[in-house]
């Protein structure tokens, strides 16, 4: 067995997030080959779509009065230290260290009037369902959900995430075999051909195996193993074939173009991982649980997202992949209006902002406002659950559809599933 551990993410409640995923190597446990075994099992029909996600999580919530949201005709105390600047679309403004952002404002879309929970969670965001309710009802994830209707076609995995496991990448009651791949640490070598190991050999090895699974036919009762294994042969060919490696291998892409990405290479890596093929991709970057010195964190952090994001978006435009692949950026909740004493912004629930871009919707706009000082939504209150139902649409996918929980109950993928119409 092996362990994909993703990296520690500590917030104001003292909890250490680290995720994790176990998985056998062709041997005992989940093995990849059985993975995909499971994931068949679930599918009685697929239909594969060339539309994908990814779904960009700032961790600890960011403050949506510093970034699309900006009140400078609020009291200084809540209006804070950084001035809004004009986008190349009439009458939108967004944070002065967005520059790149405001000059193609055109391919993106801001939604600042939804409303959230006061939870240091991706739960709500990922799967439209708060963590508290998520922990006994276990609804999935979006890349979860994509994966299921998906199928395993192919040799690409379906679901992909670069940033470890959390609640809100759980596929839930889908099963084990929605869950993503996380290819941090340990878990590219399950991606390379052990050392000494040709194709002959990995031939062989497929041929052993067959051999085993056949005396498993033999035993098993059920009838549930004849025939050839075909998963366990699409396992081998996964790993024979690279393309998940050499999508996340960053080196076959041009300097200039990892360049542009340095210090967020998670946004190129999400990119190429969407162009071999990958339905749902997600990632984070920073750290936005500000409650001290958020105008010093934001000063750092504001630029390197705005680079990472405006390229990515152009990118997928340059490659005719924009009406395609759906992005979505935002945190968990955002940050009070008022500046506390520390120079801080602390948790705020009542407001905050969503970044959307591509996915066919409609771009060039900011969707809802919140009062003089940023408190709560004056128009088009939206929540989380809504966003994700939006997502859902650009998708092709209907949020309405249900599946079978672990006793059998059909469920909503949503609850709250009216979409945000300004975005159709």
């Amino acid at each position: 067995m092996f362990t994909l551990w993703s990296e520690k993410q500590r917030f104001c409640d003292g909890i250490t997030r680290r995720g994790f995923l176990q998985i056998g190597a062709f041997g005992t446990g989940l093995s990849l080959a059985g993975l995909l075994r499971a994931q068949a099992a679930q599918n009685s029909g697929t239909s594969s779509r060339p539309k994908a996600a990814i779904m960009i999580y700032l961790p600890g919530g960011p403050s949506h009065m510093d970034m699309y949201d900006l009140k400078p005709n609020a009291p200084a105390e809540f209006r804070g230290e950084f001035k809004p600047i004009n986008t190349n679309v009439s009458g939108v403004q967004i944070c002065e260290h967005f520059p790149m952002q405001a000059r193609m404002w055109d391919k993106f879309a801001v939604v600042r009037s939804i409303v959230s929970v006061d939870e240091h969670s991706d739960s709500l965001v990922m799967t439209g369902y708060r963590e508290s309710v998520n922990r006994t009802a276990h609804h999935p994830a979006v890349g979860a959900v994509i994966s299921k209707l998906r199928g395993e076609a192919g040799d690409v995995p379906p679901y992909v995430s670069l940033r470890g496991m959390s609640i809100g990448t759980e596929p839930g009651y889908l099963g084990v075999a929605h869950r993503p791949f996380t290819p941090s640490g340990q878990g590219m070598q399950n991606l390379r051909l052990p050392g000494g190991v040709d194709a002959t050999r990995m031939d062989d090895r497929k041929t052993l195996l067959s051999t085993f699974d056949n005396v498993r036919r033999e035993i098993d009762a059920t009838g549930t193993m004849k025939g050839m294994d075909s998963f366990t042969t699409r396992a081998f060919d996964m790993v024979a074939s690279g393309n998940v490696r050499k999508a996340l291998d960053l080196t076959r892409e041009e300097p200039r173009t990892r360049e542009r990405y340095k210090g967020v290479e998670g946004f190129l890596t999400a990119r190429r991982l969407v162009e071999a093929g990958v339905g749902c991709v997600t990632l984070s970057y920073g750290g936005w649980d500000t409650h001290g010195q958020n105008f010093t964190t934001l000063k750092k952090q504001l630029p390197a997202v705005d680079r990472g994001l405006a390229n990515l978006i152009q990118d997928l435009h340059d490659r005719g992949m924009d009406k395609d692949v759906v992005t979505i950026m935002w945190g968990e909740f955002g940050r009070t209006p008022k500046i506390n004493n520390g120079a801080g912004r602390d948790h705020w629930s009542p407001a905050m902002s969503a970044l959307i871009a591509g996915g066919g919707l409609r771009m060039g706009q900011a969707i809802g406002s919140t009062s003089a000082r940023g408190e709560y939504p004056k128009d088009r209150r939206y929540t989380a659950s809504q966003v994700l139902s939006t997502i859902y649409h650009a998708l092709g996918i209907d949020p309405s559809r249900t599946f079978p929980n672990e006793t059998g109950r059909p469920m909503y993928i949503l609850e709250d599933r009216e979409p945000v119409r300004e975005l159709l």
